[in-house]
């Protein structure tokens, strides 16, 4: 991240807080302890978010779990907040100008009163709630695809299957025990292969190689292997670290490279866009005999009109997680052309997946944490 877009979120972030902080102060009964309590709590909730991104790896890895944990746990709360008091704010102003209504209505219950503060932070506590429970909860995306080209031996009518994630974000917010849960959960799907859409690492590779990591994927049993692409958390977390790790962890890399397995299909994966200087995705196919399903995992879900006019019968990509909670949600759909689910151009099944773990605090409010089983088989 360049300084200058750093500076302008710290400002933005504190300018928040001060505003969010602020108005509970006027809101909350004038006693010392409840004031200090107060004070306590921001200093905490807004400092952890930075420590844990600045200084996180010099600190022990228990220190900074905790730090980021509560630090971007409050991101997530702090947005609620933001939300509602902006609602109030801008409902008062529109009244002081129109006078619809007795000008101490909203007032009467939001500054100076308890009752009002209590119902705010209750709702929104009630609202994160849901969301961590909506967070642990992983859906199973069942997608049956049928592709016009022959898998392997023209006899077989097996299908192939596939259990695709993406944006795992493993690190100082999600564990190794929460990880091992995962695995269990794609063993018994009894997958083919395991194909990873990128951002395996959160933002920094520390936690994984001192929690051992790399011995939890040995346990994902997918007889064709795992396959990967990388992120553009994998170049947050330090290209170098995030490679040595995918070779611990047995994952197959494929970066603007194509591998044929089991003489079947080919995998391409595509380098981030994070690097400027990846190849076309026409270079990648070029090469290949097409006669075969090509197979592509791309991070980032941009210029998905490239995957039908090159060929390509199945894509996988992440990145977007659908925003985690609304509205951020709102915001990736306008950005992105297909922000989360499946979609078909041409002969080209897409799916981007809204990722199976999440960046932060957790919570999924409006979307979900999932994982993709995808039955493969040519169409009769």
């Amino acid at each position: 991240m360049k300084p200058i877009m750093f500076i302008i979120i710290f400002i933005v972030y504190l300018l928040a807080n001060f505003y969010v902080f602020h108005h509970i102060w006027i809101a909350m009964p004038p006693n010392t302890i409840g004031r200090v309590t107060l004070v306590s709590f921001a200093v905490v909730a807004v400092s952890s978010f930075f420590i844990s991104f600045l200084a996180g790896d010099l600190l022990p890895v228990w220190m900074t779990s905790f730090l980021y944990k509560v630090g971007t746990a409050w991101f997530f709360i702090l947005l609620y907040f933001l939300i509602v008091m902006l609602v109030k704010d801008l409902f008062g102003l529109t009244n002081r100008l129109f006078h619809f209504m007795p000008s101490d209505a909203i007032t009467r219950y939001t500054k100076e009163n308890w009752v009002g503060l209590g119902f705010m932070v209750g709702f929104i506590t009630l609202l994160m709630i849901c969301g961590y429970l909506k967070y642990q909860w992983k859906v199973r995306v069942e997608l049956p695809v049928q592709i016009y080209k022959t898998l392997g031996d023209s006899t077989s009518v097996k299908p192939l299957r596939i259990v695709a994630i993406s944006d795992l974000h493993l690190g100082y917010g999600i564990g190794k025990k929460e990880f091992e849960g995962w695995v269990n959960t794609i063993n018994a799907e009894n997958p083919d292969i395991v194909l990873i859409a990128g951002d395996i690492i959160d933002n920094s590779v520390r936690p994984l190689n001192e929690g051992n990591f790399a011995e939890s994927f040995h346990k994902i049993k997918a007889p064709l292997g795992i396959y990967a692409c990388l992120g553009n958390h994998e170049f947050i977390s330090g290209l170098k670290n995030s490679l040595d790790f995918y070779e611990k962890a047995g994952i197959h890399l494929l970066r603007d490279t194509a591998e044929l397995v089991n003489n079947s299909f080919y995998v391409i994966g595509r380098d981030d866009r994070s690097n400027e200087w990846r190849k076309p995705l026409n270079t990648l196919v070029d090469s290949l005999d097409k006669s075969k399903p090509l197979i592509l995992l791309d991070h980032q879900p941009y210029h998905l009109e490239e995957a039908e006019a090159y060929g390509i019968d199945l894509q996988i990509s992440g990145h977007t997680h659908q925003g985690q909670v609304w509205p951020i949600s709102a915001i990736t759909n306008a950005i992105y052309e297909q922000d989360h689910g499946f979609v078909k151009k041409g002969n080209a099944n897409i799916y981007v997946s809204s990722g199976i773990g999440i960046w932060g605090g957790k919570f999924r409010i409006g979307t979900q944490s999932e994982y993709v089983v995808i039955d493969l088989k040519t169409k009769e």
